[in-house]
């Protein structure tokens, strides 16, 4: 079997003595698209942050395409972080921020080839931003946003591409339109692992999962590992699945009570007070 291009080995991390993820062992093939799942709170940043060896783990080890991370960045990935996250008051263009992703391969000059250029400019065609290229990066959609910082990463020519929540922010076609941009790279080689809060997307658009909360609950298609034993377990709540044409959806099962509940005798116009 060909090396896993990352491995997790019995890897916990924590602060002090409380843990934040706990005994975890999960490994990813070359060409693999998956998603990590999980309530808040439970682990999946810092499971990227391992990953991408800004952690050292307390026990256990990472391992990125055979080496021991040991906390040390891997050349081999590449990191697309949550838009929400950044600042946009810097002043850069979106083609500037592109090029960020070919500095390791700049070597000793601290400036761009005419072929690094290039492959900017394939990617931001690739990506359909090319006509932003000249534009300040703050000026975008959160949508052109998330494709500017997709074709910086992928500039690196990575081995694994690391995406936190890149739907976040965004409007329902926005997702989708990332969505089916990621499946597009994925399809050409590119293996990728993100973390998502929805399920639904999750069970849609992903062909793999990992179900998190400080340990590793389960993995596997989302049609296998998407049941309500393994849901409730993760997200210690009430999840219920059903299908409609073919399709899995996921939610949380209704509380039985209305707002005349919780306030009552509403009336538009007054002031209302809840139920003590």
């Amino acid at each position: 079997m060909a090396q896993p291009v990352v491995q997790l080995l019995n890897v916990t991390f924590g602060y002090g003595t409380v843990p934040v993820v706990e005994d975890i062992s999960l490994h990813m093939h070359r060409g693999q698209f998956a998603g990590l799942v999980g309530p808040s709170g439970a682990g999946k940043t810092t499971l990227l942050r391992l990953v991408l060896g800004s952690l050292a783990p307390t026990r256990g080890s990472v391992f990125v395409e055979g080496m021991d991370l040991k906390g040390r960045p891997s050349p081999c990935v590449a990191y697309v972080p949550q838009v929400e996250t950044i600042d946009w008051n810097f002043p850069v263009t979106v083609e500037q921020v592109v090029m960020m992703g070919r500095i390791r391969r700049m070597g000793f000059v601290p400036w761009p080839s005419r072929a690094d250029r290039r492959a900017a400019q394939a990617m931001l065609e690739r990506l359909d931003i090319l006509p932003m290229a000249r534009r300040h990066i703050r000026d975008l959609s959160g949508g052109q946003q998330q494709r500017a910082f997709l074709a910086r990463a992928l500039l690196a020519q990575p081995d694994l591409l690391v995406l936190d929540e890149p739907t976040a922010g965004v409007d329902l076609k926005t997702q989708e339109n990332i969505l089916h941009l990621l499946a597009d790279l994925n399809r050409d080689g590119v293996t990728i692992l993100m973390t998502t809060h929805d399920l639904n997307a999750a069970a849609t658009h992903l062909p793999w999962v990992f179900c998190l909360n400080r340990t590793l609950i389960a993995c596997g298609p989302p049609d296998e590992v998407f049941n309500e034993a393994t849901l409730n377990q993760t997200y210690r709540g009430d999840m219920v699945t059903f299908r409609n044409e073919g399709i899995l959806f996921i939610a949380e099962r209704p509380h039985h009570h209305t707002v005349r509940d919780i306030i009552p005798n509403p009336v538009p116009g007054e002031d209302i007070q809840p139920r003590k």
